[in-house]
This record gives C-alpha cells, sequence and structure tokens, in this order.
C-alpha cells in the first residue's frame, strides 16, 4: 500500500445497531476494491473485521476493526465498530480518531436503539454523518419510509442522495437525486440507464428537498434557490460538500451489503462528496508544553504528534499499538517520546492494520491510521511525540463500568497467575476494571455489561489456559448500635506462674458519625485503671470494630468510654486488659440494639421520556427514592437514592427495560439503617457465608 498524504485519506467511523450489517458491508467494499476476491459471512467466521475467537463464536463485533481500502488514488480507513452496547468502548476509540462518521440503518427496521445511540455519538462529536440504508432486497424494506421517519427524528438535514429502484423484490439500481441520472447495478458495480417511469415523481420530489438543503448552507445559494434561479451543478456539488462537512447535510444511501450491492456508489460518494482528512481535521486541538491548548495543523512536515487509540494484546503477537497521526510522520527510524507516560519508546516495525493483517510500513503521515509493535511503555490513550517538542492529545471520556462483578480462578492455585494475565486483557479494553476490595478481600472486575465480562472470562481460558468464575460482590454493609450501654468485664486466668487479670468496665453508645469506626474516651478517677493499660482497652476497641458480633462486618459510630475497672499489681498486663474490652465489647454490643447499615447509592437516570414511568416504578420496587427528575433535551435525567444491594444488576435490567436506550450512573452516598427484614436475611446469609468458609479451611 503506498504513502497517502492527509488530502488523500478519509478516516470514517462505521456505526449502527447490532446486526445492522456494518462488517458485511466492510466485506462488500473490500472486494469491490479488489482486496479480497471473495466476500467473507459473519455467519461463516471468515470475515476480515472479525478475526477474534469470540467475535467467531457470537457472531458479533467486539472490538473495533481498522479496515482500508484504495478507491481513486484515495485510501479510506473504515473504523468498524461493535453494534452490542456492552463494547461502546470500542466505539468511542474509532471516534476519537475519525473524521466522519457512516452510520447504517436497517431497511426493515428503520430507526434502532443502536441508530439513535450512532447518531448521538456522531453529534457529540461534532462528526459528519453519511447514512446508508441496508437490507434493500428484504421484501418489507421500506426506504422512502426510513428516510421520512429520520427525517422526522433527526432533523430535515437528513436527505436521500440516491433513490432505489426495485425489480420484483431485488435491487436493480438507483436514481442519483443530485444529478437525476439513473443507474443500474450490472455485477456489484454499476451502469448509466434511463430512468424508470415511475420513479419520476419521487426523484422531483427529493430533489427539490436536497437543493432545499443545498440553499440553507449558503446566504448566496440560497437568494438563487428562492428567487427561482437554477443552482449549476458545480454549486449542487461544493454545497453538498460542505453541508455534509458542517454536518447540516446528512446524505442517504442504499444498498445490500451480503449481495455487495451499494458499496461502489458508497466509495464514489465518499470520495467525490466527503472532504478528505486534511480539511475535516484542519487542526487539531493539543496540549504544548505549557499545559497551555494549541492548535496543532495537520501537516505531515509538521512537529511529530500522535495519538494511540487503541491497543492489540496478542499473546502469540505482543503488542500492537494503533495510532492516528495528527502532526509530523512516524518512521521507523525515529526515536518516540511517549509525553504520558514521560517514557522515551523506540519504536519496533510500523504497520497499516486491515483486520488482524499487518502490512509492513515505511511511514505513516499526518491524517492516517498506522501500528506500531512491541511499545514498552505505551497504552490507549497515550501520545506519542519527540521530547523536544513534547504535545499531547486530550484524552476521551470512556462510557462508566457499573456492572461489577466478583472474579475468582476455579483450580487452585490460580490466584496469582489469573492478576497477570486479566491485566493484558485490560490492556485491550479499557472500559474493563480491575481491583482488590481491600475490606471485603474479594478481586473485583467491572465493565459495562454481563457480556462484556463473559467475554473476559472466555478469553481467560482461551488464551491463558485460566478458567474463572464470576460471583455477585459482597455488599459492604456496616454494624451500628443504637442505645447506650454500660457493662463491666474482666479477663481472668491463673495457669502457674504469672497470671493475667484485666477488668474494665465502659460505656458504650452511638457517636453520632458514621463517618469514623469509634471514638475512645476515658473517664477514669482515683487510678481504678493505670494509665499506661488504657492504649491497650484502646487497642482492644480497634481490634473490636474490624467485625461486629452481629454479622462480621464492620462497626461504625461508636463511643467506648472507659469509666471504671480494677488490676493486679503482678498479674496485669497489656494484653489483659485488651481482652478485657473485647470481651466488654462483645457483650455490651448484642444488648445495645445493633443494627445493620446498608449502602445507598445516588442514582441519576437519563431515559426518554415514554420510560419514565417504567423507571419509576421499578425504582420503588428496589426500595429507591425518586429525588427529582429534569426535563434535558427530549430525556428525562431521574435523580435517585436506592441501596446497593438492589442496583449491583441494574445496568442489565435498565437495558432491558429501555431497550438499550437509558443510561446511568452511580456513586455512593452513605449509610442508612437497612429494614428489619433484610437485616435478617443479611444475618442469615451470613453466618451460612462464614461457616462455609470455615469448613473450606
Amino acid at each position: 500500500m503506498k504513502v497517502y498524504t492527509a488530502n488523500e485519506i478519509r478516516n470514517i467511523a462505521v456505526l449502527g445497531h447490532s446486526g445492522c450489517g456494518k462488517t458485511t458491508l466492510m466485506e462488500a467494499a473490500l472486494n469491490a476494491t479488489k482486496v479480497t476476491t471473495r466476500m467473507g459471512r459473519v455467519e461463516d467466521g471468515n470475515t476480515v473485521s472479525d478475526y477474534d475467537a469470540e467475535e467467531i463464536r457470537r457472531r458479533v463485533s467486539i472490538s473495533a476493526s481498522l479496515i482500508p481500502v484504495e478507491w481513486k488514488d484515495t485510501k479510506i480507513n473504515f473504523l468498524d465498530t461493535p453494534g452490542f452496547f456492552d463494547f461502546a468502548g470500542a466505539v468511542h476509540e474509532a471516534l476519537s480518531v475519525a473524521d466522519a462518521t457512516l452510520i447504517l440503518a436497517n431497511a426493515k427496521s428503520g430507526i434502532e436503539v443502536g441508530t439513535e445511540i450512532a447518531w448521538e455519538n456522531a453529534s457529540n462529536k461534532n462528526l459528519p454523518k453519511v447514512i446508508f440504508v441496508n437490507g434493500m432486497d428484504d421484501e418489507n424494506a421500506d426506504y422512502f419510509k426510513v428516510v421520512e421517519d429520520m427525517r422526522s427524528f433527526f432533523g430535515t438535514g437528513v436527505v436521500p442522495l440516491h433513490l432505489p429502484y426495485k425489480n420484483g423484490n431485488k435491487l436493480a439500481g438507483y436514481v442519483d437525486v443530485l444529478t437525476g441520472k439513473a443507474y443500474a447495478y450490472d455485477g456489484i458495480n454499476v451502469k448509466p440507464c434511463d430512468m424508470p417511469a415511475d420513479m419520476a415523481d419521487h426523484y422531483e420530489e427529493h430533489h427539490a428537498t436536497l437543493l432545499e438543503a443545498i440553499a440553507e448552507t449558503d446566504e448566496a445559494l440560497m437568494e438563487k434557490f428562492f428567487g427561482d434561479e437554477a443552482l449549476t451543478e458545480e454549486e449542487m456539488q461544493n454545497g453538498l460538500k460542505s453541508g455534509l462537512a458542517s454536518g447540516a447535510i446528512t446524505p442517504v444511501l442504499c444498498g445490500v451489503a451480503t449481495a455487495g450491492l451499494g458499496a461502489v456508489p458508497l466509495l464514489d460518494m465518499l470520495v467525490n462528496v466527503l472532504p478528505p482528512a486534511g480539511v475535516l481535521r484542519q487542526v487539531a486541538q493539543v496540549q504544548d508544553a505549557k499545559g497551555e491548548m494549541i492548535e496543532l495543523p495537520c501537516d505531515a512536515n509538521g512537529p511529530l504528534c500522535a495519538f494511540v487509540f487503541k491497543t492489540i494484546a496478542d499473546p502469540y503477537v505482543g503488542r500492537l499499538s494503533l495510532f492516528r497521526v495528527y502532526s509530523g510522520t512516524i518512521k521507523r527510524e525515529v526515536q518516540l517520546f511517549n509525553v504520558t507516560q514521560d517514557a522515551p519508546e523506540k519504536p519496533g516495525h510500523i504497520y497499516l492494520m486491515r483486520g488482524k493483517e499487518q502490512i509492513e510500513a515505511t511511514e505513516v503521515r499526518a491524517g492516517d491510521i498506522g501500528a506500531i509493535a512491541k511499545l514498552a511503555q505505551t497504552s490507549t490513550q497515550d501520545t506519542l511525540t519527540t521530547k523536544a517538542n513534547p504535545l499531547t492529545v486530550p484524552k476521551f471520556a470512556f462510557p462508566p463500568s457499573l456492572l461489577s462483578m466478583a472474579i475468582a480462578p476455579k483450580g487452585k492455585g490460580d490466584e496469582d497467575k489469573i492478576a497477570g494475565s486479566v491485566s493484558k486483557l485490560l490492556e485491550e479494553d479499557k472500559t474493563l476494571i480491575y481491583k482488590v476490595d481491600k475490606e471485603t478481600k474479594q478481586t473485583i472486575v467491572s465493565g459495562i455489561g454481563d457480556s462484556q465480562l463473559d467475554v473476559l472470562i472466555n478469553r481467560l481460558k482461551a488464551r491463558y489456559k485460566i478458567e474463572a468464575e464470576l460471583s455477585l460482590p459482597i455488599v459492604p454493609y456496616r454494624e451500628m448500635i443504637k442505645s447506650k450501654v454500660q457493662l463491666r468485664a474482666k479477663h481472668k486466668k491463673q495457669s502457674g506462674g504469672s497470671g493475667q487479670f484485666g477488668d474494665v468496665e465502659m460505656v458504650f453508645e452511638h457517636s453520632g458519625n458514621n463517618e469514623e469506626p469509634y471514638v475512645f474516651e476515658e473517664k477514669i478517677v482515683g487510678g481504678a485503671v493505670p494509665k499506661q493499660y488504657f492504649p491497650a482497652v484502646e487497642k482492644g476497641i480497634q481490634e473490636s470494630v474490624k467485625a461486629g458480633p452481629l454479622a462480621a462486618y464492620p462497626v461504625v459510630g461508636l463511643k467506648a468510654t472507659l469509666v471504671f475497672g480494677s488490676y493486679h499489681a503482678v498479674d496485669s498486663s497489656e494484653i489483659a486488659f485488651k481482652m478485657a474490652t473485647i470481651k466488654c465489647f462483645k457483650e455490651a454490643f448484642m444488648t445495645a440494639k445493633p443494627v445493620l447499615l446498608e449502602p445507598v447509592m445516588k442514582c441519576q437516570i437519563t431515559v426518554p421520556d415514554d420510560y419514565t414511568g417504567d423507571i419509576m416504578g421499578d425504582m420503588n420496587k428496589r426500595r429507591g427514592r425518586i429525588m427529582g427528575m429534569e426535563k434535558v433535551g427530549a430525556k428525562q435525567v431521574i435523580s435517585a437514592e436506592a441501596p446497593l444491594s438492589e442496583m449491583q444488576k441494574y445496568p442489565t435490567d435498565l437495558r432491558s427495560m429501555t431497550q438499550g436506550r437509558g443510561s446511568f450512573i452511580m456513586e455512593f452516598e452513605r449509610y442508612d439503617e437497612a429494614p428489619s427484614d433484610v437485616q435478617q436475611k443479611v444475618i442469615t446469609a451470613r453466618k451460612q457465608e462464614l461457616e462455609a468458609l470455615r469448613d473450606k479451611d
């Protein structure tokens, strides 16, 4: 593959609902550009995009794949992304380096949840959008209804550029709305033909709509249009280009990806109408050495600045860092500097990736996308530059990882191996979070959804021969007393030699501050307990609050006051007073109205209006409280509070309730007393859990 300049490159993220044909359309583009001699099929597991074992098994894309094709002296870098919501992190990776988006929609289903999310993601990034309506051979396909629905839903800037016509149920060709020329399919290619008689009215209607959209992009064109002056073909072409670039116009094309139909017209349109990378991203906003934001021109001869947007951690090939060059040129012999990690990097081989295929390259210029093998310090979202002129590309935000599960190996002795293996898999997916809970001692892995975590488990087994299982994490309850109790306890032991004697009388009550485990005070009068034993008494409290008598959860909000006691001149010791305190604590705690506190989470749930009632009803079932609602655009933002125990599977449940249209964020708010029935269930379950652990030991 030859070296291209920024003005010969298009970088396009391919988005859409799961199963709408994104990967198949990439196969059609590869076949049309003679990269492949035959199209692969998702069902057969032989596509260029979906090469991972899990993708082949599941028949869905899991990660973003780079699919470069060459067409009419232009390089188009397609970034094929997953449509399944669990793998949204890969979509954000692709969008971070794309200059435009290609959104696929189904000619039968029309606007699906994934279509809405794709549009929203592209709009949030201010990226130009092209829509491809796929599946035109379906007997229930209705292109004109889909277009009309999109204009109602996404705005009148959505305009058809191609009008399809059929022969029976088969797509036979299309009419170009801009020029009025008709084309018939000849295999996967097209040839000029006469416009079918029944298409004339459709053409006139949509041609007028397109002209109006084009006219609205420029005041001079608008004057001509409303003055009933005809626009020249050049004016229409330039207006379409500027409208697409600005986002004012979203052209709609169509085809049948499985048959390769529509790929050639799409490639032509992307080359002829979509502005190149050097125009769409003339400058990048980067941070200089002083921390100030500056504009960096897209210049192959400018200062080197490349952004790593994706990492592939292959157990056989090693780490591959995929990058977009914003300025300068990356060559094999050029020393790199990772400004994010403040570390030099010696580049290995430079590649142009096509799926899993690595195409050796001598250099990658500004505007292009490539890969470097075996960078030691570099990971996703790092910036590669030179030490003499360090520049930093701002990081993008990944979707929140709110589904947390405890992960444990099935086999003994794999505890140490699992940590290293998971950390390697986390290099590929930054939406996965791995940590050890200091309180519960559980290893926790968090992600966007259950399918994503299931992929993690399967990859552990396939790549590293480690079998692991997932379970709901232990909820970190707390124990607290509600009443005041005064109690005396002695620790006395005599078995020959020096004995042990400690005697304490203490008052236990709620401190009023659940943020702290305990407060210790002493009010000893007359030396009933010598001062040197006060620290030992506090140590006894310190140890006791680690696991309360109720259900072995940490104790909070305890005030312990030493008020009386006695000692023996010979047998008293620190350990004796510590043991007496522990005994006193246990006996007093269970008589001071002990209760369990549960963690309460603050939630912010964003859903379309239609789902508001369902969400509020469901939140009530989770013992949640609605704190408020706010209208933001076409959606409602619901503020609520709910116990963590009821929210552990909420990411999956919310997706099911809203068909994937809802999102939420959640953070810890406080501890509240759990209802008595909940307390009893937790205490019983905890007792069984602790007994099982003792039996295991």
